[in-house]
């Protein structure tokens, strides 16, 4: 990718069934259209917690202390495996999901959002760009259960996702962007490019 002179982390947030999935898999696709070879993964993972925590969303969710600590364990062993050694290696790694829905999902259940993402932020790397995919929930839950075929979890109420939504809104630094999800995928995805165009910019004059 023209201007890229060192490995480049990317990341999709956002309420479920805004459309992360979609456009990480665009991105991908642009990405190795242009002779990259992005590694993607996502959170929660398919390790021993990221499955514990999958579960919970269908059978019946834990405590918030009992969460934190799965994402969080989940969260070592993803960057221990998978994170940092594709950015060490100089590549692109572009994640569904990250410690960024940590902070609005258990934040909306009662956690201290600012003291969790001062948590994370002092444990894991800190991405070049956030891509916040911004969604109403009545949007969202349409989208999965007529785009999936799926029906919402227990991560899922609507009200909840209200609270979880707003968390995200409020989200800002270096590397956050707030991006329409309402718009047509395509529009979205070409927003995202022109925003990551920025991120290497501003990566070079660094």
């Amino acid at each position: 990718m023209p201007g890229r002179a060192r490995s480049l982390f990317i990341v999709f947030e956002g309420i479920d069934g805004a459309g992360k999935s979609t456009q990480v898999r665009l991105l991908k696709e642009a990405l190795e259209q242009a002779g990259e070879h992005p590694v993607v993964s996502r959170e929660p993972t398919d390790g021993k917690w990221g499955r514990m925590i999958r579960e919970s969303a269908v059978s019946g969710r834990m405590s918030l202390e009992e969460e934190l600590h799965a994402f969080e364990e989940d969260r070592k062993e993803h960057v221990s495996a998978v994170i940092r050694p594709a950015l060490d290696a100089g590549k692109i790694v572009i994640l569904d999901r990250y410690f960024y829905s940590t902070i609005a999902y258990q934040g909306a259940r009662g956690a201290d959002a600012d003291a969790v993402r001062a948590r994370m932020e002092a444990q894991f790397p800190i991405p070049d760009a956030v891509f916040i995919l911004d969604a109403e929930p009545g949007v969202g839950a349409h989208r999965i259960v007529h785009g999936r075929g799926g029906q919402p979890d227990h991560f899922e109420d609507r009200a909840y996702l209200e609270r979880v939504r707003a968390i995200f809104q409020s989200m800002t630094g270096p590397g956050v962007y707030h991006v329409d999800a309402s718009m047509p995928v395509e529009a979205v995805h070409g927003r995202i490019i022109e925003l990551l165009q920025v991120v290497l910019r501003e990566g070079v004059q660094r």
